[in-house]
């Protein structure tokens, strides 16, 4: 892992996602912060986080629906969250979806394509970057996936980079 800014690889993640936003006639609205946000990581790993994020927020929101992501510094650390108001999890699965190949709706999954990983790769890449991975959802309201990684130390300073 090194220390990078991941505001590049957030917006190579928008870029992929772009054609199939226009195609299903999806809002998109994007929130990236003006500032460096270095975290310890490597660009393939962002770009993973945020394609799997991205991608899921698109299937299961309906034609006309609208996604938001904010990357921002919050309280010491750099926050990736992907908003939709898409089809929602209802709670009893909550506690599931970032297993390996679990599916909420298996019909429905296998309909839209997938392999049931993406989200296990959204929890298991955040650990590896010392952070975290939350969810909440609604059935019928959408979901807000928000990933939380710690600011990486400055290799010149060796403290945090500035608030």
């Amino acid at each position: 892992l090194e220390e990078i800014d991941i505001r590049e690889a957030v917006r190579a993640s928008i870029r992929n996602l772009q054609p199939v936003v226009d195609q299903k006639g999806l809002t998109l609205t994007v929130d990236i912060a003006g500032e460096p946000l270095a975290v310890l990581s490597d660009a393939e790993t962002i770009r993973l986080v945020a394609d799997n994020l991205l991608d899921n927020a698109a299937k299961y929101t309906p034609k006309g629906g609208t996604i938001r992501l904010r990357l921002q510094r919050q309280n010491g650390e750099v926050v990736l969250e992907v908003q939709d108001d898409g089809i929602g999890i209802g709670t009893k699965y909550l506690s599931r979806i970032f297993e390996r190949f679990y599916r909420v709706d298996k019909a429905r999954s296998r309909e839209l394509g997938g392999t049931g990983l993406g989200l296990s790769i959204v929890k298991n890449s955040a650990i590896a970057m010392g952070g975290s991975v939350s969810v909440v959802s609604e059935p019928g309201v959408g979901s807000t996936f928000r990933v939380c990684l710690p600011v990486a130390e400055t290799a010149n300073t060796g403290s945090a980079v500035a608030e």
